[in-house]
């Protein structure tokens, strides 16, 4: 949904403020938040997850959700914008709300082409983190494009069997 979103670069606004229902669900939001800070400054999100992960020094196992989520979309993110392109022509990507894209980019990556992530969970989980940190129609937004996603299992083959990258993170 092309629109305003709350700026999650800003220092009033501190992710980890919101509470949370378990270590990937704040996982997801420090990741979001890093992928947020990368895109709408064109920096690198290995820099900003190194920066991240120091000044917040989360337990182990919400530290090696956020390096899996953030190398895992960082390392796909052109398959994953091709997706996200190709199930929502009518919104241009760079029209797409910066906090948006980046719901959807963990979301994919997580269920589209790591495959570990049940789809429920991962679709579950971006539409709250678009209830928290997205615009008003972000909800719904999020929830169409996954869900149609969901509903391609010859487009989700293709993304799990093009992925070369593997990982030691389990969802």
């Amino acid at each position: 949904m092309v629109q305003r979103s709350p700026d999650l670069d800003s220092e009033e606004l501190d992710i980890t403020d919101f509470p949370s229902s378990d270590d990937r669900s704040m996982a997801r939001r420090i990741a979001l938040q890093v992928l947020y800070e990368a895109d709408s400054g064109h920096h690198l999100a290995a820099f900003i997850l190194s920066r991240h992960l120091s000044e917040r020094q989360p337990i182990e196992t919400i530290r090696e959700h956020v390096q899996w989520v953030v190398e895992g979309v960082s390392e796909n993110q052109e398959r994953i914008d091709a997706v996200i392109q190709k199930l929502a022509p009518e919104f241009p990507l760079d029209q797409v709300a910066i906090v948006d894209r980046n719901i959807l980019r963990i979301a994919i990556y997580e269920f589209g082409i790591d495959g570990r992530t049940p789809v429920g969970v991962a679709i579950d989980e971006a539409v709250e983190l678009a209830k928290l940190f997205g615009g008003d129609g972000s909800p719904g937004f999020i929830n169409g494009v996954l869900g149609s996603l969901a509903d391609m299992p010859d487009v989700l083959s293709q993304l799990r069997n093009a992925d070369t990258t593997t990982s030691g993170q389990e969802a």
